[in-house]
């Protein structure tokens, strides 16, 4: 595994298309591996290919279900991975909140996302999967989803915050 260079700002790569993946190999695999492990290194909660330079829809996932309340700092990282997603459903219910993202550090926007998503993808081996999230996992699935067809929060956001600006009282 290797870390891997994450794109920021003002490349135009965050404006692309993805293509679909259509080999299921060794090359994928390793690709996910170094997208862990460069999520991990960057402290974020998703990475889609295109923040790594690559053009296709594939995106990783922190999945923090299965994590007790209170344990999230000291449990191992679990990774969801997604090839060829789509979402299928969500919710008519939107929740808005800022959300940062790894190409765009120290910019925060505001945006609404469906507090509710049902998403199929593949895993690295070709085999379909359906999953259905809510809460932070529902607005990752949609940020990453986002980044596959050339959105950003840039394009999203209804208002914006820096992390060094001072909050009024």
């Amino acid at each position: 595994m290797a870390l891997r260079y994450i794109v920021q700002d003002g490349d135009p790569i965050l404006k692309k298309v993805c293509r679909p993946v259509t080999k299921f190999d060794d090359r994928l695999a390793t690709l996910l591996d170094d997208m862990k492990e460069t999520l991990a290194d960057a402290n974020g909660y998703g990475l889609a290919g295109p923040q790594v330079g690559v053009m296709r829809r594939v995106f990783i996932s922190i999945d923090e279900r299965d994590i007790p309340e209170g344990q999230e700092d000291t449990a191992p990282l679990k990774f969801i991975e997604f090839v060829n997603p789509e979402i299928l459903e969500e919710s008519d219910e939107m929740v808005t909140l800022y959300e940062g993202c790894l190409s765009f550090p120290g910019r925060n926007g505001e945006i609404a996302r469906p507090k509710w998503v049902k998403a199929r993808a593949f895993d690295r081996y070709g085999n379909p999967f359906e999953i259905e999230a809510e809460g932070m996992l529902a607005r990752c699935i949609c940020h990453e989803s986002n980044h596959l067809d050339g959105i950003t929060i840039m394009d999203l956001a209804t208002h914006f915050y820096e992390d060094d600006e001072e909050e009024e009282n």
